[in-house]
């Protein structure tokens, strides 16, 4: 892993985890659909790593944009059934998914999308693309979406660095 201060990486937050787990339901009103994972490969939107065989999952939709609007999707992710370690390494890129290409999906302040700055990476270029994609002042944070199905990853923040 590579750390920098230029991001600041966001996986579902912890606390909505545990109100989604204790509720039963995601926040749409689906209930969880519970499954052990098979074989690697789940990407798990709490810890931001793949799940491993026999791991305890829970698929449910999930809309990363707080304030609606025309690009709140919403989507399937994976997470674990039960609470898991939150991802700590906030300034760096998940090495969980150094390994996929993704599609990361800048939108501006009030969340629009800016298509001008989308940009399709590899994993071993995710920081360059961040830098490139940050060095634009319209961008306020990036959506890491899988290639093919679409789906969110994580969004990368701006870095705040503390006064």
């Amino acid at each position: 892993m590579i750390a920098t201060s230029l991001f600041r990486i966001e996986p579902i937050p912890a606390a909505a985890l545990r109100r989604i787990r204790a509720a039963g339901r995601d926040d749409i009103g689906n209930p969880l659909r519970l499954s052990v994972a098979d074989g690697p490969g789940a990407p798990l939107r709490c810890c931001l790593r793949e799940a491993q065989p026999g791991e305890r999952l829970a698929l449910i939709a999930w809309q990363p944009f707080e304030n609606g609007g025309a690009y709140a999707e919403v989507g399937p992710v994976f997470i674990h059934a039960e609470e898991c370690a939150d991802y700590t390494e906030v300034h760096a890129y998940p090495a969980g998914y150094r390994h996929r290409n993704q599609v990361f999906r800048p939108y501006d302040a009030s969340g629009d999308m800016v298509y001008e700055a989308i940009e399709v990476v590899e994993g071993a270029g995710a920081e360059a693309a961040i830098a490139r994609i940050f060095a634009r002042t319209d961008v306020a944070v990036i959506h890491s979406r899988n290639l093919l199905a679409g789906c969110w990853m994580f969004s990368i923040h701006r870095d705040t660095p503390a006064a």
